[in-house]
């Protein structure tokens, strides 16, 4: 049978191979624009063109496409290489973050266009919920990707010497838009071994035997491994500067299994079909243990201890007890303090597992490469990671191997939001590349992100407050639990997080804490934006309100009385962290935002007649970076051509560290950013770089960026100088050259100079900073909300968000990632739950059961900046990658008891569990103080 298709207008005549779809037929032959996110039909991050038609090539078999024409977003451009129309208006509007979804975007909107006028023409494109039922994206809240539908243009010219502060596209957009940019994947390795993992079916169990010579006769099969073949050593799958915050409690193939999904073995086939056949003919034979699930019984005494044979060198609090960490601290007397009191509110909230949903899954492949000084050869590892220099650093240690017989890089990460800061997949993997010499590829599927990656942590937090009749708060107290899951990595860090800022916003003569991470068997858990701080800021935002309820008192009012102040220092009952500063303040101006929102709310959705209608506020405060030291090491280099480089080790996942850096380096060196090129998140390229996490792109790398450029712009001055003989001070850089007393010297000819001058060494320069001491950043959320009280059904009518982001860098990309952040927020408030069985078992495990933001779910924020400048942070400003999600579930549930005058206290805030509280109101009798559209806030009369 002869097969043939055309992709891009170019011919293509191998027949697919049994059972293909058409996304993996593209792939394996170039056309890496097609992403895989999914492979069920649920992200739309494989969208191509069949004779115009757009399809999931995912769910469309590649031999239904013989004798059809094929159109990537490779192929959308004209063959000259101008833009199509809707690639340039998503590059104007930057309507993308991460970027992995955007060639979904791109072609669903490409095709819908080309309907236009045409008899096929439904009018999706007027309706953009229907039109993007097919396509997700988990970093913009999709306000972006609506304008670059409607053409709406946010992108700015460059300018020399003035591009902090402007709207300066991504570096990476023209790449991203076109299909060009490289992700972890997008790319081809001669010789590739495909790996696969064979998962725990038990909670708890102890592997007696594993039979492995029927996966070994599978034809394809090149090795299988198991625990006997892998290192003993104890380590943590957690990426932190200082390896001692986490348990060593994790091996890469263990002998005893402690949740369902855990792996088990590992096959190594020259398919991905041959490694799963390979993986369903091990034989496996298990001694099944006790298990259990919930935290408190997990430390009560008799509970199966899942690392009960770990001595103290694990670092485990009480391994005996399932406590894998703990904190207890108590500042002033908390029982005195609520004697003191006139009211006093307590109460407990619960807070669910939660996916990142990342569409670039997990993966990684590992392949050797000869030394730069021809020594032999070396490992290099090409992974989905936030931390390219902490896993080099942990491969090192797990192998034996020396520094530099390890590269990590990174390519262009696919959305991360903490979860890559893991070792999950480059630890098996180089295990098989180091015993085979070949390439050796692993990369999860949708399923295995949710039963094989880690989760947001779940929270039990009982919290007490109380204040005097003024509303002076006298007394906090809180006791917090955190389920880490079968493993601790980040456990104990984000159970201490999650008590520290959340404390410290408010004064309180008297507060006091006691914590607790504890292991169970089921998904572990690990970092989540915001790390464990917004778990706990639902808990003390929404018990504010209460108390401002009971007190008669407006709710900002009772904030305003009791948040710390611009010359307070943050203080918690878990200790002071002595390099923790109000280096700028803009808490109040976040206030005043919401107070000008609710004082003059006229705009946002108006609700259905007969629906209640509340608002509702919450703040949250948050260090600019983590504690211990964040370290970035930058360079900034002159090239021959008379353009710069800037090495930095950090990633790039949407976040938008890569043009923060670029305008940092142009307005240092009085450039444009078109002629700065960044390397980045490559082990090769700096001494050391700690990672994209906690925020600390812009305020760690972005500092060490700051100091590398201006101390080359001090070097090429005096450089200048030496070649021309003019006073230093006369000497003033430009975009293309040096102004020296009216001789124009080309930046190209300084660079010559520098060489024939001996002065090599002045044409670069080196930047570092560690990360301390460190600021703090405020953020506020409100909502104006309608509830059916027949249905249980919610709509957000208005969504305001005030940030203290310090000196804006790039008011556009900035205004993204809080608009990104509430979405995801309201996501986990709503609806995201990663759900288990009774034997720990994620029953969620694809989009259509988890649940995700779509285009129609998510309301537009109104993003509105504070006008501050941090003392610490470079050029002023703070951190804002993680801080956007931490008030948004308390303020959602804040307007919906203002709304209906019930308190909900577990997430997610799901219709249905709306409408049995509702219900359940109304059996009562309970009167309930929600009030209806026209009636004003507290005393249910009609507006007018």
């Amino acid at each position: 049978m002869s097969f043939g298709l055309r992709v891009n207008e170019r011919h293509f005549d191998e027949t697919p191979r049994a059972g293909q779809c058409l996304r993996t037929y593209l792939r394996e032959r170039g056309w890496f624009g097609v992403k895989k996110g999914c492979d069920a039909g649920d992200c739309g991050a494989c969208t191509v063109h069949v004779d115009g038609e757009p399809v999931h090539s995912c769910l469309y078999p590649a031999v239904l496409a013989d004798g059809r024409a094929v159109t990537t977003v490779e192929g959308l451009a004209a063959p000259d290489g101008e833009l199509h129309p809707v690639q340039r208006r998503f590059l104007d509007a930057q309507g993308y973050q991460c970027g992995f979804c955007t060639a979904g975007f791109l072609m669903t909107t490409a095709a819908l266009e080309a309907e236009r006028g045409t008899a096929h023409d439904d009018g999706k494109l007027d309706d953009l919920p229907r039109a993007f039922k097919g396509n997700i994206c988990r970093c913009t809240g999709y306000r972006a990707v609506e304008d670059a539908v409607r053409g709406v243009r946010h992108t700015e010219l460059p300018c020399a010497g003035k591009a902090v502060g402007r709207n300066v596209g991504a570096p990476a957009g023209p790449d991203v838009v076109t299909g060009r940019v490289r992700y972890t994947f997008d790319v081809e390795v001669p010789g590739l071994l495909h790996m696969k993992l064979l998962r725990s079916p038990h909670p708890h169990a102890r592997i007696t035997a594993i039979d492995t010579a029927a996966a070994l006769r599978v034809p394809g099969v090149v090795a299988v491994f198991t625990h006997e073949d892998a290192p003993a050593t104890l380590y943590s799958s957690a990426r932190h500067e200082h390896p001692t915050e986490d348990p060593d409690d994790t091996r890469v193939l263990d002998d005893v299994v402690r949740y369902v999904g855990q792996r088990v073995a590992a096959v190594v086939a020259d398919s991905e079909g041959a490694a799963e056949e390979g993986c369903r003919r091990i034989e496996v034979t298990y001694e099944e243990l006790p298990y259990v699930t919930d935290p408190e019984e997990a430390m009560r005494p008799g509970a199966p201890a899942l690392h009960g044979d770990k001595g103290p060198e694990a670092r485990i609090a009480r391994a005996g007890a399932n406590v894998a960490g703990e904190v207890h601290g108590e500042i002033g007397d908390v029982e005195r303090g609520f004697a003191e009191a006139d009211v006093v509110v307590e109460d407990t909230f619960r807070t669910q597992r939660v996916q990142h949903a990342s569409l670039e899954t997990h993966g990684c492949v590992a392949y050797f490469e000869p030394k730069e000084d021809g020594t032999g050869e070396r490992l290099t590892v090409r992974s989905s990671t936030q931390t390219p220099f902490l896993t080099r650093r942990a491969l090192c240690a797990l192998y034996g191997l020396p520094e530099d017989g390890v590269r990590v890089v990174a390519g262009r990460v696919g959305g991360g939001f903490g979860g890559k800061q893991e070792m999950l997949t480059e630890d098996v993997v180089a295990l098989a590349a180091l015993r085979l010499r070949r390439p050796v590829k692993l990369e999860y599927t949708r399923a295995e992100q949710f039963f094989g990656a880690t989760t947001r942590h779940p929270f039990t937090i009982g919290i007490k407050v109380g204040a005097r009749a003024d509303g002076t708060l006298t007394a906090v107290r809180m006791r917090v639990v955190s389920n880490t899951g079968a493993y601790g990595n980040h456990g104990p860090a984000v159970m201490f997080h999650s008590v520290g800022e959340s404390f410290a916003v408010y004064r309180a003569p008297h507060k006091k804490v006691d914590a607790w991470s504890v292991y169970t068997n089921a998904v572990p858990a690990g970092a989540f934006r915001g790390y464990g701080l917004g778990q706990v800021t639902f808990a003390v935002e929404s018990v504010m309100d209460e108390l401002a309820h009971r007190l008669g008192m407006d709710p900002l009012v009772l904030r305003e009385r009791n948040v710390i102040g611009p010359g307070d220092a943050p203080h918690s009952p878990i200790g002071e962290e002595e390099d923790l500063h109000i280096a700028s303040y803009g808490l109040d101006q976040c206030l005043s935002v919401v107070r000008e929102a609710l004082a003059g709310d006229r705009g946002g959705e108006e609700a259905p007649e007969g629906w209640l209608v509340g608002q509702g506020a919450a703040l949250a405060m948050i260090a600019t970076g983590p504690p211990g030291g964040h370290y970035a090491d930058a360079r900034v280099s002159l090239r021959s051509d008379g353009t710069y480089d800037v090495a930095v080790g950090t990633a790039e996942f949407g976040n938008g560290t890569t043009t923060v850096h670029q305008q940092i380096t142009a307005g240092a060196l009085a450039t444009t950013g078109d002629r700065v090129t960044i390397r980045q998140s490559d082990t090769d390229v700096v001494r050391h770089d700690t990672g994209a996490f906690g925020s600390a792109g812009t305020v760690v790398a972005g500092k060490a960026v700051l100091l590398a450029a201006t101390s080359l712009a001090e070097r090429l001055r005096t450089l200048a100088a030496r070649h021309t003989g003019v006073a230093r001070h006369r000497c003033v850089l430009g975009a293309e050259s040096v102004d020296c007393g009216g001789r124009t010297v080309a930046l190209k000819e300084l660079y010559e100079a520098g060489h024939a001058l001996g002065a090599v060494e002045e044409l670069a320069a080196d930047g570092h900073w560690g990360g301390s001491p460190r600021s703090v950043a405020f953020n506020a959320q409100w909502f104006r909300v309608a509830v059916d009280p027949d249905t249980g059904e919610v709509r957000v009518l208005r969504s305001v968000h005030a940030a203290d982001a310090g000196k804006v860098m790039n008011p556009m990309q900035c205004r993204g990632q809080v608009e990104g952040g509430v979405a995801q927020a309201l996501g986990a408030t709503l609806f995201e739950n990663v759900r288990l069985d009774e034997r720990g078992e994620v029953t969620t495990a694809a989009f259509r059961r988890y649940r995700l933001p779509q285009y129609a779910d998510v309301p537009r924020t109104e993003v509105h900046f504070t006008e501050t400048a941090d003392a610490i942070g470079p050029l002023g400003a703070k951190s804002m990658s993680e801080s956007p999600f931490n008030p948004v579930a308390p303020a959602y549930a804040n307007a919906l008891r203002d709304a209906t005058g019930i308190r909900f206290t577990e997430l997610p805030l799901t219709r249905d569990r709306v409408w049995l509280a509702l219900a359940a109101q109304r059996e009562d009798g309970r009167p309930g103080d929600g009030r209806r559209e026209g009636e004003r806030p507290g005393d249910g009369r009609p507006v007018g």
